[in-house]
């Protein structure tokens, strides 16, 4: 969104990128001129973040769990407007003077009424000011009131006993919900809900009364008839069930009336009081014929409901008599079925409680209008109310909305060094160091995908309290020293923003340049490594095989007989050994001798010129690792970290190599400290005098070498006689032709 504005903004440069100067009142009150182009983020989480999770709240109206740029333009705008001067977000306190709300508007003389509310309702009424604490617990805000603007009646609303009853049956019947004073109550929806149930459980009982089957012993005899019917009726239908079986074959008698085996495992132990083991036993002992006994011989566990039956429903109906025959039960049945039929068919169940002359009572008394009224009364308040939560939003909307402004429209508070970022969790404590960029996760898996891309090294830490049994997983960037030390299972602690230390155990690892103190030394330190894995290997191998060849003469010097053993000849030198051994000494020779005379070359130009060769070969073997460490160190990028915590960063924020310095502290020595350097275990070193005798050698070679000490030597050891030996013999000088003789003189005569 681009607006053309005269407003004129100023910038800073931090992490590679400008970000926006907020400093002032009025930088806030024209945010929304602010192209969001221009924005750090565009949304972050309402949640994870070091910032009151109530604020948070507020600012986020749909509910979503994420803050938007329009969210917080909405929430500016609103503290703005509240505020006589807007630079008082500036400072984040958390006092609220009533002075300083902006009651030129009739939105804020409704806020200065609320805040004089709240102050009454707390027993402040003699204060000039407002403070988050006093929203801190809204049931102690609304303690004492009895209407308050949410809808909810308690009996302390109602103003005579029998509403208050009438309350009191409604909260037993269909529930309650909470007041704002922190009592139960009841609102429109349950107040409608319970006489919708009362009006059905009326209807459905009027069906009942207009149907002369159902009710015929009356309304309380024939309930108690259905009753004490539905309570026995499956196990009478088994016992004449039984009794015909008998009477089709009497051999299932034995098996009809319990198998003694059963018998034995019910009654192994002691028995109840009504002996309820033998519930599952048949209602009395079966035989063809055989009418139901209702006094004596019935099975203990059913005595009860027999009687029941006997009392309510078969003595009323067929009068009295000490058995019932199969034809007796069904008469019984006919008569009851259709008061248990309508009985099935039960509407308002939640108030059947309460008994059909209580809910006619209640529903003729015009309770419905008088409760209705009092939650009319209740939200006429509701005005009120919202002024008071506008209050609580102006309040902490005042102390925090600048802090979450500098961590969204810019990253001020990360860059400037000085109070940490909202979304740095807390500070990790591992390997002599202190990494301050750390982040809440919840999945590291689904973290690390999106974070890798950071190109910073990552640690994913688990963290646990014993003592709270609290757990949970953070990363932490580690942007200064080396990764030699760190590994998976290395334990820390983490402390976080309240001061609470965590027991830090490291899980996962994505791995990338720390510092270019590390490429620097890690040709160095692979070298090392290589050579140590090759030695180790070398080692092992050569263990191995000496332990093969002690089995081998130990097998040897059992199996053979020792007077039998002859005398091995000693082995001669081959010829090819001693040629090979005369080419590889000669190549040494050669290659020592290119050695030493580049040396004496570099040494003949003076101290500058082996200064120089030695940075050459340092920078010739640390430099690749050096550039490529710092190309990807200065593209470390804070985005895709915040990005998979649910941030949408708008820009390129760059963790580089000074400012990563200040993320991570390396273990240094107080500043006037004293160090013994005496270390009783330490192990045996490179002793200086070592060295003076290391470097006297190498000056007596190079002397030798430059024939300095040839006159004080014998001639086989002097460096012309050695040296010369080792050169190449020179070419032999072509063969002139002879001079032509002279002529001979002629002979005297």
């Amino acid at each position: 969104m681009t607006t053309n504005s005269p407003y004129k903004w100023r910038f800073f440069r931090a992490g590679g990128f400008d970000q926006v100067r907020l400093a002032s009142g009025q930088d806030l009150a024209h945010l929304r001129s602010l192209d969001q182009k221009l924005w750090v983020a565009l949304a972050c989480p309402a949640s994870g973040l070091d910032l009151d999770p109530r604020t948070l709240a507020l600012i986020d109206t749909d509910k979503d769990g994420r803050i938007r740029a329009s969210e917080l333009l909405t929430a500016v705008e609103f503290a703005c407007a509240g505020l006589k001067r807007s630079d008082d977000l500036l400072f984040g306190a958390s006092e609220l003077p009533l002075a300083a709300i902006n009651d030129a508007t009739p939105e804020g003389r409704t806020l200065v009424a609320a805040a004089r509310q709240v102050l009454g309702n707390l027993g402040h009424a003699q204060a000039t000011a407002v403070s988050a604490l006093d929203f801190a617990d809204p049931v102690k805000l609304f303690a004492d009131t009895v209407f308050n603007g949410d809808g909810v009646v308690i009996r302390e609303s109602a103003r005579d006993d029998a509403t208050r009853q009438i309350i009191d049956e409604i909260v037993a019947s269909v529930g309650s919900e909470p007041d704002r004073s922190g009592k139960r109550g009841v609102g429109p929806v349950l107040i409608a809900r319970f006489f919708a149930e009362a009006r059905e459980h009326d209807a459905w009982f009027k069906e009942g009364e207009a149907d002369p089957a159902v009710l015929f012993l009356g309304l309380a005899p024939t309930m108690a008839a259905a009753t004490a019917l539905e309570a026995i009726r499956a196990k009478v239908d088994d016992y004449f069930a039984r009794c015909r079986v008998a009477a089709f074959d009497a051999r299932t008698l034995p098996v009809l009336n319990g198998r003694e085996d059963d018998y034995v495992a019910a009654l192994a132990g002691d028995l109840s009081a009504n002996a309820s083991e033998l519930a599952d036993f048949p209602l009395a002992l079966a035989a063809p014929g055989r009418p139901l006994p209702l006094g004596a011989d019935l099975n203990p566990a059913h005595a009860a409901a027999i009687a029941t039956l006997w009392r309510d429903a078969v003595a009323p109906i067929l009068g009295e008599r000490a058995t019932l025959t199969e034809e007796d039960w069904r008469l019984v049945q006919e008569r009851l079925n259709p008061c248990v039929a309508w009985r099935a068919r039960l509407r308002g169940p939640l108030v059947a409680g309460l008994g059909i002359t209580r809910v006619r009572a209640i529903l003729a008394a015009g309770a419905e209008a008088a409760l209705a009224d009092l939650v009319t009364r209740d939200q006429a308040l509701e005005p009120e109310v919202a002024a008071i939560d506008n209050l609580e939003r102006l309040v902490l909307y005042q102390r925090d909305l600048y802090k979450l402004c500098t961590n969204f429209v810019n990253f001020k508070d990360f860059y400037d060094g000085g109070e940490p970022a909202i979304f740095q969790l807390g500070t990790l404590y591992l390997d002599q160091r202190a990494c301050k960029l750390c982040l809440p996760v919840d999945d590291p898996g689904r973290h690390a995908a999106m974070a890798g891309l950071a190109g910073a090294y990552l640690a994913y830490v688990d963290c646990a309290r014993k003592a709270t049994n609290e757990k949970m997983q953070i990363v932490a960037a580690f942007t200064a020293g080396d990764s030699d030390n760190l590994m998976l299972g290395r334990n820390g602690v983490f402390y976080d923003r309240k001061g609470r230390d965590w027991d830090a155990t490291i899980t996962r690892i994505i791995d990338n340049p720390i510092s270019v103190r590390q490429a620097f030394f890690s040709p160095y330190k692979k070298l090392a490594r290589f050579i140590e894995e090759q030695v180790a290997k070398r080692a092992a191998a050569a263990e191995v095989d000496t332990h093969k060849q002690l089995d081998a003469t130990a097998e040897a010097a059992a199996n053979l007989d020792k007077s039998k053993v002859a005398t091995k000849p000693p082995a001669k030198m081959d010829i090819g050994t001693v040629a090979a051994l005369g080419v590889a000494f000669g190549a040494i020779g050669s290659f020592l001798t290119a050695i030493v005379g580049y040396a004496t070359g570099v040494f003949r130009l003076g101290v500058p010129a082996i200064v120089g060769a030695v940075v050459a070969i340092v920078l010739v073997i640390s430099l690749p690792s050096v550039v490529l460490a710092y190309l990807k160190l200065r593209k470390r990028n804070l985005g895709p970290i915040l990005d998979a915590n649910g941030w949408a960063v708008n820009t390129r924020a760059r963790i580089n190599v000074p400012f990563g310095a200040t993320l991570t502290g390396v273990a240094k020595l107080p500043p006037g400290s004293r160090r013994d350097r005496v270390d009783l275990y330490a192990e045996n070193g490179f002793s200086w005098k070592t060295a003076i005798l290391l470097l006297g050698g190498l000056y007596l070679l190079w002397s030798w070498y430059e024939g300095r000490l040839d006159r004080h030597l014998p001639d086989h050891v002097r460096s012309t006689s050695v040296l010369g030996s080792w050169a190449p013999a020179a070419p032999a000088a072509p063969a002139l032709p002879a001079a032509p003789a002279a002529p001979a003189a002629p002979p005297r005569p």
